[in-house]
Formats: C-alpha cells, sequence, structure tokens
C-alpha cells in the first residue's frame, strides 16, 4: 500500500490515442491516486496541455494514429518533466537520444505502472 501513498497527487499527463487503452491508464491511475491530466489523444492537444496545465510526470503512447510523439517528448525534456513511453514494441521504436526512458511494454499491468510512476516521480523530487 506504500506505492498508492507515494504517488498520490502525483499529476501525470496521460497521452494515447486508443479510446479503451487511454480508460484504462485513467482508472490505474486513479487507483493509484494520481491526478490524471489529460488524455490527449492527438500530438497537438498533448503538447497544449504540457503548455498549460501543471504535470509532473507523462505517460506517451509511442505512436498517435501513425504520428510519433517525439516532439512532446522533446519539450517535456527541455522542461525537466520526467516521462515513460509505453508501446508494443519494447524500446525498438525509440529513437537513439530516447534510448534509457522508462519503457510500460503494452499490456501493462497497474503494479508495472505504479513501478515506473514511482521512478518518475523520485526524479521530479530529486
Amino acid at each position: 500500500m506504500s506505492e498508492v501513498a507515494d504517488l498520490s497527487g502525483l499529476r501525470v499527463l496521460v497521452v494515447e490515442d486508443e479510446m479503451m487503452v487511454s480508460m484504462l491508464i485513467e482508472d490505474m491511475l486513479s487507483d493509484l491516486g494520481c491526478t490524471v491530466v489529460g488524455p490527449a489523444s492527438r500530438l497537438d492537444e498533448a503538447i497544449e496541455l504540457t503548455r498549460t496545465a501543471e504535470i509532473d510526470c507523462a505517460v506517451l503512447d509511442v505512436n498517435l494514429g501513425g504520428q510519433p510523439i517525439f516532439p512532446l517528448a522533446d519539450i517535456l525534456r527541455e522542461k525537466g518533466a520526467p516521462f515513460a513511453f509505453a508501446t508494443g514494441y519494447g524500446d525498438a521504436g525509440l529513437r537513439e537520444v530516447d534510448r534509457g526512458s522508462p519503457v510500460l511494454q503494452k499490456p501493462f499491468r497497474e503494479g508495472d505502472l505504479a513501478r515506473i510512476l514511482g521512478e518518475l516521480r523520485a526524479k521530479v523530487a530529486g
């Protein structure tokens, strides 16, 4: 139960273009005590949320309807906001600059999400 307490109040931007997957991630985040920012299903929506909303970290689908998420990853990196990629391809679909970033292998469970968010929260607090 300590993981839930550790994640309580964490503001997580969710960027996912599959509605059912997005809803599942939102439910998991709520169960973990996080505040969901978004979700965004398009890159332009996600970029706007990054500029206007308070976020601590983000979970990013690598491919939004054929459009790569990397411009948003660059913005988040510049802002110092940690993020994790969510993909069915592991780190194979990532750019060299993104290798070593946390990756949630789809499909993932709530425990996997909690572990990754714990790592991201440590970076926020760090």
